[in-house]
């Protein structure tokens, strides 16, 4: 019996060895190597995120996964070709913005609705609640081949910045050309206030500037001064309509090859990833702000009037937005804001509403 009883354990043991030897080829296999595809450039802090996920995941998987970071189009040239890539399991990850999905799930568009956030944390705050979750399913259950990752911030927030014309007012933006991504949301915003909505790829947009195709942009001041599009930029006005969202996507062809260990390095990298991604364009900002100034660039403060002003006419993309896709993304994105913002105020209310402890005067120190 004891005999039996020991060959038993020995071949429990040399089935566990053998099943680790069969993980670890399937996860050499399966996600050897990650390629990780996007448009920034190395100076953006999506490089950033990249490489704090290809360290996170090298170093947990043991060196068994290999992360490889493609920047600046080098894999894939444009949104629409990396999309693709996704789709087709040829590119692992890819970064969208709100827009960029916004092309291909329209409902996603609820996250640039115009002046909807109040400030980073607020907008970080829904990003992390069930409005993101909800959206993660409904691109699954639409069966784009793409699986959210982590939501994020990819250059701060869009203002309008012109070549020759300040904008103070809404006014001032009347006629003239500004460039927006193809997404129905941003090019409806544009029309509202008065301007002339101009597609035009990023790879093409420092050429469109500097020849007057367009005469500015929406986009995050670090995106501006990264792309060194502040040589032809001459004024940014502070709007803040809408915040950079950045939705990192896996492809779910390769998702599902993964073997489940894999998955929650992967998982967790991204957890990394985000909390670099949300930091870096909040410090970033500060220093290319200073750097676009130092180029002979203005930033324009809004007066209050100029901001009611600016939300008057960005109004009805609400309405828009309701007639165009389901309204129920409407409410989901109310209702996210709301507890954000009860969440904020409670926290408050604990800080503010704390006793006030009166401060030990006695000057002896303790015994030992």
């Amino acid at each position: 019996m004891r005999r039996n009883a020991l060959l038993n354990l020995i071949f429990a043991a040399i089935t566990a060895v053998c099943a680790m030897g069969v993980w670890m080829a399937q996860a050499q296999s399966a996600a050897s190597t990650l390629r990780i595809g996007f448009l920034a450039s190395p100076d953006d802090e999506d490089y950033d995120g990249a490489l704090v996920f290809k360290h996170y995941v090298e170093q947990k998987s043991a060196g068994r996964i290999a992360v490889e970071i493609f920047p600046s189009g080098q894999f894939c040239g444009n949104g629409r070709e990396c999309i693709e890539g996704l789709q087709t399991g040829t590119l692992d990850i890819h970064m969208t913005t709100v827009g960029g999905l916004g092309l291909l799930f329209g409902p996603a568009q609820v996250l640039d609705l115009p002046y909807a956030f109040a400030d980073d944390g607020i907008a970080q705050c829904v990003f992390d609640g069930p409005l993101i979750d909800q959206l993660r399913d409904a691109v699954l259950d639409a069966g784009l081949g793409m699986r959210l990752m982590a939501a994020s911030n990819t250059g701060g927030w869009r203002n309008f910045a012109t070549r020759t014309t300040p904008v103070r007012h809404p006014d001032d933006l009347e006629g003239l050309k500004i460039r927006t991504t193809p997404a129905p949301l941003q090019q409806e915003l544009v029309r509202r206030l008065g301007a002339r909505p101009t597609p035009v790829t990023w790879s093409e947009l420092y050429t469109a500037l500097a020849t007057g195709v367009v005469d500015g942009t929406k986009n995050g001041v670090q995106d501006l001064v990264g792309m060194r599009f502040h040589e032809h930029l001459k004024h940014i006005a502070l709007d803040r309509h809408s915040y950079m969202g950045a939705l990192w996507w896996v492809s779910e062809q390769r998702w599902q090859m993964l073997p489940e260990p894999v998955r929650r390095i992967v998982h967790d990298g991204f957890q990394q990833l985000e909390l670099v991604t949300r930091a870096l364009p909040i410090r970033a900002e500060v220093d290319a702000y200073r750097a676009f100034e130092a180029a002979g660039g203005t930033v324009h403060e809004l007066s209050p009037e100029a901001r009611a002003a600016f939300r008057a006419r960005a109004a009805g993309m609400r309405t828009w937005f309701a007639e165009r896709y389901d309204p129920i993304w409407l409410a989901r994105l109310d209702r996210a804001i709301a507890a954000c913002e009860a969440g904020r105020q409670a926290d408050f209310d604990a800080v503010a509403g704390a006793p006030n402890r009166a401060p030990n005067r006695d000057p002896t120190p303790p015994r030992d």
